[in-house]
């Protein structure tokens, strides 16, 4: 590849941030190359430049953003002069972007055959018929499954690991000399996000395309590959091949990156099996059913006979791919939605069945931290206020309240003179943070942690995951841990559920599910996890 012409050349890059920003610019004097065949990987923290890069390669970049020097050049041509007009004729034909979230990316009110179609439509003069031929061949060509029925679908109709599949074919469907996915596998557990990472390495090969790839999962680094870029800050720190990257890293900062990411050997951490249960479900089952104007009714059986059970002290992880179950199962047992059959028992309380109003005192005992903290946070009140309103509903006077959310601004190592700040003014680690604060001030007794560090760096995550662990030795707290990232459930959970299907297929003590799972499902998850043959960890005392 050394040989080839690149298909992309970015030279001392200098994009300046406004006036007021903690730092003059968003990324400084970055230079590399993308040649055709090649997967570049740019790596590195929340805030390094990666998505900057991307966006002005792609002539996308927010206006209160500026490139003050440096070259791009696409097969020679710097996109950096041309035209608003030139870019657009540029963009699908010789360049092309995958997004992190095609269900925002994708119009919601076109079928994914029409959003295809608006490409060619606008960069080719073939007739109708023609256009239609080539979209259900590109469909066919991203192994969409009845490319007539995915042509007349709307995005919402279809799974998370189909909707990246639209993405990546309306990218493809012009043959573009240069393609930038930015994050498209973070939502995406293990399975989809291998089959993604395997289509985009075919097509890439298949093609001579060259890729741009942004992650923050140097499992998937490792998988796919041939280059690694490592920026901090907007400054490219080190680069070179993914071997020598991993296993020989140079630089410090490289060094905490790769010690952060979690091992995928569980870690050994002496449950006691003597100590009281927080929470037993028997049979937990639910069921939806329903049917619209013009269809069948339709029933889903979401989870079906699950039986678990939580020790204090105890972190126990539910694993599985999107529409396994695992989040229902939470929501069940949360009584954010009603099991349709089976108990669930909170200590010695059945909460399954019991009313609204009996159900209420027991509301404070379990709490959730979800995937994404400033969803989960109203933005338009500030984090004190956030973290009170809980206690402060089950009676606890508010000099009361903001005394125990002093304290817990200490737990959770942010400072307690920040309560009158909002969502907005903190990181995405530190709303997350914020987050288990709000939750902990209901001193429950069942902790749920939902994907809560699923779209974090891996230095954030791995500080995140520190935290969860130390409170849960502190309060002996019961933890109920959902997650598709395999590392993380290694080494944070003592137990592992495995669902599919609505059902769990395997279940016991994680060293036991890791080391040499028993159901065919299990392995399948286990040899889709991306790097799985790479030890991360061992510069840690680098």
């Amino acid at each position: 590849m050394a040989d080839k012409k690149p298909v992309l050349e970015v030279r001392n890059l200098t994009v300046a941030l406004p006036s007021g920003a903690d730092r003059a610019h968003a990324v400084e004097k970055v230079s590399f190359t993308v040649s055709p065949g090649e997967i570049v990987c740019l790596v590195g923290e929340s805030g390094s430049g990666k998505s900057v890069i991307a966006f002005t390669v792609m002539g996308l970049l927010a206006k209160a953003l500026k490139p003050t020097g440096g070259e791009i050049l696409l097969e020679g041509e710097n996109v950096l002069t041309a035209s608003e007009q030139r870019l657009r004729e540029l963009r699908c034909t010789r360049m092309s972007m995958i997004f992190q979230e095609p269900m925002t990316a994708l119009n919601p009110v076109m079928t994914c055959g029409e959003q295809i179609d608006e490409v060619l439509r606008t960069h080719t003069k073939l007739d109708p018929g023609a256009r239609r031929t080539k979209i259900l061949g590109i469909l066919k060509r991203v192994k969409l499954p009845e490319p007539e029925r995915i042509y007349a679908s709307y995005p919402h109709q279809l799974s998370g690991g189909q909707r990246q599949r639209i993405m990546i074919a309306m990218a493809l469907v012009l043959d573009p000399v240069l393609l930038i996915a930015d994050e498209p596998t973070t939502a995406l557990d293990v399975t989809t996000q291998a089959e993604i990472l395997k289509l985009i390495a075919e097509l890439q090969t298949s093609q001579g395309t060259g890729v741009l790839f942004i992650t923050h999962d140097f499992g998937v680094v490792a998988e796919i590959a041939h280059k690694v870029a490592v920026l901090r800050w907007g400054e490219l720190v080190e680069m070179g091949p993914t071997e020598q990257i991993l296993s020989r890293p140079q630089e410090g900062y490289t060094r905490m990156l790769i010690s952060s990411v979690p091992s995928i050997v569980p870690a050994h951490r002496g449950v006691r099996l003597d100590k009281a249960t927080v929470l037993r479900t028997e049979k937990l089952g639910k069921t939806y059913s329903g049917k619209s104007f013009f269809q069948k009714a339709r029933t889903v059986k979401a989870a079906v006979d699950v039986d678990l059970d939580i020790r204090k002290g105890e972190t126990l992880g539910i694993v599985g791919e999107s529409g396994s179950g695992k989040s229902t199962v939470a929501r069940c047992i949360a009584r954010l939605i009603d099991p349709t059959e089976g108990k669930v028992y909170l200590g010695d309380t059945e909460i399954a069945t019991i009313s609204a109003s009996r159900l209420r005192p027991h509301r404070r005992k379990v709490q959730i931290v979800f995937q994404d903290p400033y969803r989960s946070m109203n933005p338009r009140i500030t984090i004190g206020e956030s973290i009170i309103e809980g206690p402060m509903n089950f009676g606890l006077k508010r000099d009361e309240a903001l005394a125990r959310a002093r304290r817990l601004m200490e737990t959770v190592r942010l400072d307690p003179n920040s309560l009158d700040r909002y969502p907005h003014q903190f990181s995405g680690g530190q709303r997350q943070r914020i987050c288990i604060a709000r939750a902990l001030a209901m001193e429950p007794e069942l902790l749920i942690a939902d994907e809560a560090v699923s779209a974090l760096d891996v230095s954030v995550q791995k500080q995140v995951l520190e935290l969860l662990d130390e409170i849960r030795v502190r309060l002996n707290l019961a933890v109920l841990f959902i997650t598709h990232d395999l590392r993380v459930a290694a080494q944070i959970c003592d137990y592992v559920a495995v669902m599919s299907q609505g059902r769990v297929v395997e279940y016991g003590a994680a060293e036991q599910v890791f080391g040499s799972p028993k159901h065919d499902y299990t392995k399948a998850l286990f040899a889709a996890a991306p790097g799985r043959h790479w030890e991360f960890g061992k510069f840690a005392a680098a």
